[in-house]
């Protein structure tokens, strides 16, 4: 294995001689566990941790490696390296934080393409999927949306809910497969491209352990088996993790997600609810909220059935998020300014009382 089968671009070459850091080692993030990382390159694989210095000028969780970044690193031990510094990110899948508004998380990085699972019981949710699809816009990624365990229903109700999407999404590619039986897993394989990075997105159970071993042919991933008593599978994975795949792509699994928290995504939203956002254009007011407003396109256009009322509601709702979340860090700033301004002030007035 060389470098490039982890997905390196040239593009860093430049980075790297500009910020003189050639006599580095350079790596993939594949793990991460509490701060603790797992870097792999064309030399192997190494337990890592990052510098004092790196840790003591990070402003916020960005600024610390996640899954998918490379890094300069040195190696101290046989099998232990020290991350020197992150290379620039082309993209970062994140949301904001569960239970912590106005702070990201972020899933991975240098991701090419995400692949949105939702299996055909009860995790089907199609306002979900649209939740994810507008992380995955605002991150500049390609959407892949993957529908699971299609052994588990028949051919009527599997066409009513690819139906269902095709409704509400246009221009994103729709894979439907089994894990079980293998049906679809070779439709999926021609996305795949090699040197290409895609991260599994999903709630938990709905078959991205079955699908990692499927493509990689083997029993890698755990996998657990549904719960009778709600029809959902059991949460596995429990860490991102980057996995090379035989036709020379790059998965990269991660925990399932039931919240998928909107921050400030404006276009993320208008790639997702491009239809609303395009009627919008022809409303009688250009401030319309499209609720009660007269001479509203949106409005009228869900009156004659152009729209679904729940496809609008759902864009209400993650419009209502963004704004909150956009009022939060907003906020948060000031506050950071503040307290700034004042220990500024403290070391100001303590260093005068001195003399």
């Amino acid at each position: 294995m060389n470098i490039y089968d982890l997905g390196y671009v040239k593009e860093f070459e430049d980075y790297i001689l500009k910020n003189s850091l050639g006599d580095f080692e350079i790596g993939r993030v594949i793990a991460e566990h509490k701060e603790r990382y797992i870097v792999k390159n064309e030399k192997g694989e190494f337990e890592a941790e990052i510098t004092g210095n790196l840790r003591f000028s990070a402003k916020s969780r960005k600024d610390f490696p996640a899954v998918g970044d490379w890094v300069s690193l040195i190696n101290h031990e046989p099998n232990f390296a020290i991350i020197h510094s992150i290379l620039p990110r082309f993209s970062t899948l994140s949301r904001q934080a569960v239970n912590k508004f106005g702070e990201l998380q972020i899933i991975a990085s240098n991701i090419d393409y995400g692949l949105i699972l939702q299996s055909v019981n009860r995790d089907f949710n199609i306002n979900r999927l649209e939740r994810y699809l507008t992380l995955c816009y605002s991150s500049k990624i390609e959407p892949i949306i993957v529908v699971t365990k299609t052994d588990l229903t028949d051919e009527q109700n599997l066409n009513d809910l690819l139906n269902k999407i095709k409704i509400r999404i246009e221009n994103v590619p729709v894979i439907h497969v089994s894990n079980e039986t293998k049906a679809g897993i070779d439709k999926l394989e021609k996305l795949l491209y090699k040197g290409k990075t895609y991260c599994l997105l999903g709630s938990s159970g709905v078959g991205k352990s079955s699908l990692i071993n499927n493509l990689i042919g083997q029993s890698r991933m755990k996998t657990a088996s549904i719960s009778e008593s709600i029809d959902r599978g059991k949460h596995v994975t429990t860490h991102r993790e980057l996995i090379p795949i035989t036709n020379g792509a790059i998965l990269i699994d991660n925990p399932g997600m039931r919240e998928v928290g909107i921050t400030d995504s404006s276009d993320g939203l208008e790639n997702t609810f491009e239809a609303i956002y395009d009627l919008s254009q022809d409303c009688r007011f250009s401030d319309c909220t499209h609720t009660s407003e007269s001479g509203c396109a949106v409005q009228l256009a869900i009156e004659n059935g152009q729209i679904e009322k729940s496809h609008f509601e759902n864009f209400l709702k993650m419009e209502r998020e963004k704004e909150h979340y956009e009022s939060t860090v907003a906020e948060k700033r000031r506050k950071d300014k503040n307290f700034g301004k004042m220990i500024k002030h403290y070391k100001k007035t303590r260093k005068s009382n001195k003399y």
